[in-house]
């Protein structure tokens, strides 16, 4: 994946941070323009502050690439033995209730020093080190399915800020994911744990569902949901997480997650955000998204429509993702074509 070079220095906030091996091609496209470890750890460089507030104080897995795109990439959830000292961790507790020490970023040199090693994404925890049992965004992510794109993303996104506004007047905040979906995110007083948070967000994707039935789901099972964009509501559980704002994402082409305003949500595309055109509009514009933790929102009135869904609707709660433990309230987590077979074969 290209020579090594000679390792070079990069100033990042009062740091020095050394990249060896900086011409190490990372996103080989067809031939065509390539990007290498220098370009990502500039890339970075470039949207600095809007990285930083995205993980800031954070606990964050990293999604690894040491040779490139094309390479084996891993997770790496616990802080690494080599993480300096200067970069402070955080003790987060997964759902089978053991725990690890995450890296939380609180300055742009821990973003370099984590582009060093090969990390192109970026996955903070809804939550900041100092309460790290307490989320502090409601994080909405709809998942095109197959049959839908981009555009029935953000056709559902625009209903989904009805919806939030309806519900306690929150305020979302859009971004790409860097491939065909959209997330938005809200940000929110701690005041509630992983379950409360994602029972909130299971009421507003079923809100969301009723307002557009045909082309919205919260079915958790891929064979019910049809061509329908997902409102992936388990991305809301313990130990799920989302790609950050600015995270660079492991496509030959090298697009970003994309930060946006609602008014340019229609005109911008997924295709538009890579490592090259993003500092461009992050020099013109700045971070979009700078003001976003100026103001935290209530989850109390989509906590209340939840009991409704419950009371009125017989709408209890979701499936888990299957390595989770089963939780109190769950629905079996049988896909609905096996279960009816295994009843038949009982009858």
């Amino acid at each position: 994946m290209g020579g090594k070079g000679a390792a070079v220095e990069l100033e990042a906030g009062g740091r020095t941070v050394r990249l060896s091996s900086p011409d190490k091609v990372f996103f080989p496209d067809g031939g065509k323009v390539t990007y290498t470890k220098l370009d990502l750890a500039n890339y970075f460089l470039a949207v600095g502050d809007g990285i930083l507030r995205a993980l800031r104080d954070r606990p964050t897995t990293l999604e690894r690439y040491p040779e490139g795109v094309t390479g084996e990439s891993f997770y790496q959830k616990r802080a690494p033995k080599n993480l300096p000292d200067w970069i402070p961790t955080a003790t987060i507790t997964f759902p089978s209730g053991r725990t690890a020490d995450e890296m939380c970023p609180t300055e742009i040199a821990a973003v370099i020093w984590a582009a060093q090693y090969g990390t192109l994404t970026f996955h903070p925890w809804p939550v900041r080190r100092d309460d790290p049992d307490r989320p502090d965004e409601l994080r909405i992510d709809l998942d095109p399915q197959p049959g839908t794109d981009y555009a029935d993303a953000v056709h559902a996104a625009r209903e989904l800020r009805a919806v939030l506004h309806d519900f306690g007047g929150l305020r979302g905040w859009p971004k790409t994911s860097g491939g065909r979906g959209l997330h938005v995110f809200v940000p929110i007083e701690p005041r509630w744990t992983f379950t409360e948070v994602r029972r909130a967000a299971i009421a507003c994707g079923r809100e969301l569902e009723r307002r557009m039935p045909e082309f919205v789901t919260t079915a958790w099972w891929k064979e019910e949901r049809g061509e329908r964009i997902f409102v992936d509501y388990n991305q809301t559980a313990r130990d799920r997480t989302i790609a950050s704002a600015y995270s660079v994402r492991a496509r030959p082409h090298a697009p970003v997650s994309a930060p946006l305003t609602w008014d340019e949500l229609g005109d911008a595309l997924p295709r538009d955000f890579d490592i090259v055109t993003m500092p461009k509009r992050y020099a013109e514009l700045g971070d979009v998204h700078a003001d976003m933790d100026k103001e935290r929102f209530s989850l109390d009135a989509l906590l209340e429509q939840a009991g409704r869904d419950e009371k009125d609707r017989g709408l209890g709660d979701l499936p888990y993702p299957p390595e989770y433990p089963k939780m109190p309230g769950e629905p079996k987590r049988v896909q609905p074509s096996r279960a009816r077979h295994e009843e038949g074969e009982g009858s």
